[in-house]
């Protein structure tokens, strides 16, 4: 995006706020209703972002497929389940005066023999038209989901629903193959011969697919309820201190020894510990082994869950290029600024001020370090003995896409150093295990500079000052200008030795020469 006119002004690293576009201001509230095999879903969100921000969520499982491969019908309580909520969310949506709508239905009522009368059931009772999609398109959406959170995502994303599995492969922010199988939990109920004859039937339609995906498949990205309880099982058996599902990585054999676990535990009581509600825990058991056959059979190097998919999809698909090119960390994060900092614009100059200590960090942490200077004013409003805390809680546990769970925890633990100079006796002692020491060390120095450079100047610190840094000669020198003078005060001073601490240098503070006069 160098060569484009947004690249000429004066925005440095972070470009223009994504939601200053009227196209991305054109993306708020944007409902989908999302009408599967198992549940049935309305989602607002508010795009302007580039992150999805979910204004609005409500799920009802309604199990329409359940039963589809025996009788080829809908379920008749699911149905009637499904329209009740369907009644509820076209009014839901009318109340909330969303800007665009769209109902997309997938596996079960595109295959059942009744499901044309259930769209025209929809239509006449709540004005509703649901537009019923093939199992590519479902691919395909599903697919440009993960997209919406990992814009450089490379490998197959899998899709599974109560009916069916897709499958689509992702890589260059672009779809490349993608499939549909009939392996979702509700059809296997009617495979027959038991567990072995399950196995049988999931490897001779897993096989041949392992052609069509040859070479992509060293990622796996997991869409969906079952996937997601799976996941959760897993964060359970390994007593994971982190529990956002979207963004957890999971190996081989972690996701092989959490279904053995699930299959020697009493589901009852593995649902009261994760949360998972009983029609979910119901269908775990079969997405466990489709999963086992999966990734025995397509044998990923990582295997990452994904919270979005179809309905995030249909979002990304409203988005023109230039705003799907966007960062998703950075926007939601200019965003949070622009609405709860005390002085939104105040983050781009503070990474211009700390900029020196961080010459030769790579893309990756400088992305993080651009975040957490975006962030670090936005829970001003908490109580001061608790602003510490609130930061590690919002970053660790918000809704961010692009941001895998050990960046989530070094930028909380950035801005938690960004109002606390020690971490000891912290309740976020298990999370912050899931760093090693040097990361724990540049956290820890991003949130003590951050900590410096806000109060040493409100309006502009590199207006006032200059930081060099000698890392071979373990030197950190500020060079006041003559407005700096006064304003590098007690506690500034304080807040410069804790820094200087943190890096484990010596200090230096000098005051710049006035420009000589011409006479």
């Amino acid at each position: 995006m160098n060569g484009s006119p947004e690249a000429a002004d004066d925005w440095g690293p972070f470009g223009r706020p994504l939601f200053e576009d009227p196209s991305a201001r054109a993306l708020s509230r944007v409902a989908v209703v999302d009408v599967g095999s198992n549940s049935v879903r309305l989602v607002v969100f508010d795009g302007a972002a580039r992150s999805p921000a979910y204004f609005y969520n409500e799920k009802i499982l309604c199990g329409l497929g359940a039963g589809l491969a025996d009788t080829g019908r809908l379920n008749p309580k699911g149905r009637e389940r499904a329209l009740s909520a369907l009644r509820r969310f076209a009014l839901l949506a009318e109340g909330m005066q969303v800007t665009s709508l769209t109902a997309v239905a997938t596996a079960a009522v595109r295959e059942a023999a009744d499901g044309p009368e259930f769209q025209d059931e929809v239509l006449r009772e709540t004005g509703l038209r649901l537009w019923v999609i093939d199992g590519a398109e479902e691919a395909r959406l599903s697919a440009q989901g993960v997209l919406l959170g990992w814009p450089e995502a490379e490998g197959i994303v899998c899709d599974i629903g109560g009916s069916s599995m897709e499958l689509a492969l992702c890589g260059g922010g672009r779809i490349g193959p993608r499939v549909t199988s009939p392996l979702g939990p509700f059809r296997l109920q009617q495979v027959e011969g038991g567990a072995k004859g399950r196995k049988k039937h999931i490897e001779t339609i897993l096989n041949p697919l392992l052609e069509q995906f040859d070479g992509g498949h060293r990622k796996l990205y997991l869409v969906g309820g079952s996937w997601r309880a799976i996941a959760r099982l897993d964060m359970e058996r390994r007593g994971y201190p982190l529990t956002v599902l979207h963004e957890y990585r999971m190996t081989q054999k972690s996701v092989l020894a959490t279904i053995d676990w699930i299959g020697k535990n009493d589901l009852t009581e593995l649902r009261k510990r994760t949360g998972t509600s009983s029609e979910r825990m119901e269908l775990v058991p079969l997405a466990g082994e489709v999963l086992r056959q999966l990734v025995r059979i397509f044998r990923p190097k990582e295997i990452d869950v994904s919270s979005y998919g179809i309905r995030e999809g249909l979002l990304y698909e409203q988005m023109p290029q230039r705003l799907r090119a966007r960062d998703p960390l950075i926007e939601a994060c200019r965003f949070a600024e622009a609405t709860g900092a005390r002085m939104p614009g105040f983050g781009k100059k503070l990474y211009s001020f700390l900029m020196p200590l961080f010459r030769t960090a790579h893309a990756p942490r400088l992305r993080l370090i651009k975040a957490a200077c975006l962030l670090h004013d936005t829970t001003w409003r908490a109580h001061p003995d608790y602003r510490a805390e609130v930061c590690f809680d919002n970053v660790t546990r918000a809704n961010l896409g692009g941001l895998d769970h050990r960046g989530r925890v070094f930028l909380g633990l950035a801005l938690l150093h960004r109002y606390k100079n020690s971490r000891s006796g912290s309740r976020f002692e298990p999370l912050i295990g899931l760093l090693s020491e040097d990361e724990l060390r540049d956290a820890e120095v991003l949130g003590k500079a951050m900590r410096f450079g806000a109060m040493f100047a409100v309006d502009d610190p590199t207006r006032v000052g200059e930081l060099r840094y000698f890392p071979r000669k373990k030197v950190l020198e500020l060079v006041l200008q003559p407005e700096g003078v006064g304003l590098f005060g007690e506690v500034a001073r304080a807040r410069f030795q804790s820094l200087v601490s943190a890096l484990k240098v010596t200090s230096k503070v000098t005051e710049a020469r006035a420009p000589a006069v011409k006479g």
